[in-house]
């Protein structure tokens, strides 16, 4: 039987486009699918699931001439996460792969962003929104960080830069030593007292001591009352939002033994998150 050839105003009127083989509900349970699975995988699922062979090839290609736009919050975004997670890039032949940093936003504990080598676009897609003021924004202690933090709203906007507790907590028992201090000091930086802190420290010796010093120096303004926030839950005081995001993004391109090429990471990312956000739902 002959390819069925349909007129202009027909494919408008269906909602489909030109020189396209698969239906939109084709090409929608493809991106879902190769949003969760490799494109080897997902081409298998696929023909279990509809009879229909769509070879991985093309479920790549797909993939990649998607326009992925990244949703606007439904309502005002007062807390803002921002980590960055790692995906394996494939190398030159020989040469083997590697791995690279990516960085990832959450808003509101619920919309995820993931963007590679392209921090300007994440600062645009936090400014595009409806931002409370003063905005919350949670982070580890990494200056990538940060700085793209610090490009959030406009000159005039209010920031409540808050250093993830999970993560302050964490560098503290790195110290080691005399359990009854850690304790100590854990109760002091759970109400925000920096230096009664670092006073507890002051006649230990060790590079991890000098190191956690310096990192409470340098997060000082970050460090706040934790259990008063909690108790009046004023707002979050870890960046569990966006580390959950950077697992469940983990889970479509940490697969075994996947390689990204340069050129189409973003696209990865873009479809992994446009699933995570709803916007591939049939």
């Amino acid at each position: 039987m002959g390819e069925l050839k349909l007129k202009a105003k027909q494919l408008e009127k269906l909602g489909l486009k030109p020189r396209i083989r698969l239906s939109p509900l084709l090409q929608k349970c493809c991106l879902r699918l190769s949003a969760n699975e490799s494109y080897q995988k997902a081409e298998i699922e696929v023909e279990a699931l509809t009879g229909v062979k769509v070879g991985d090839s093309t479920q790549q290609k797909l993939v990649l001439s998607q326009d992925f736009q990244l949703p606007l919050a439904k309502q005002a975004v007062s807390e803002v996460s921002v980590d960055g997670g790692k995906v394996r890039l494939r190398g030159k032949p020989k040469a083997g792969c590697h791995w690279c940093d990516y960085k990832t936003v959450r808003l509101q504990g619920m919309y995820y962003g993931a963007f590679f080598d392209d921090n300007q676009s994440l600062i645009d897609y936090v400014n595009s929104q409806s931002l409370v003021n003063p905005l919350v924004c949670l982070g580890d202690g990494h200056d990538g960080v940060w700085n793209l933090v610090k490009e959030f709203g406009t000159e005039k906007f209010e920031r409540w830069e808050i250093l993830d507790w999970y993560h302050l907590k964490e560098n503290l028992y790195k110290i080691g030593g005399s359990l009854k201090r850690l304790k100590a000091a854990e109760t002091l930086l759970w109400q925000g007292q920096v230096e009664q802190t670092q006073a507890l420290f002051l006649h230990c010796r060790g590079q991890q001591v000098k190191n956690f010093i310096a990192y409470l120096d340098k997060h000082r303004s970050r460090i706040v009352n934790y259990g008063y926030y909690q108790a009046e839950q004023l707002c979050s005081i870890g960046s569990g939002a966006v580390e959950s995001a950077i697992k469940q993004i983990g889970a479509r391109i940490k697969i075994s033994g996947a390689q990204c090429n340069v050129e189409s990471v973003n696209q990865i990312l873009s479809v992994r998150c446009a699933y995570l956000n709803g916007l591939l739902a049939i």
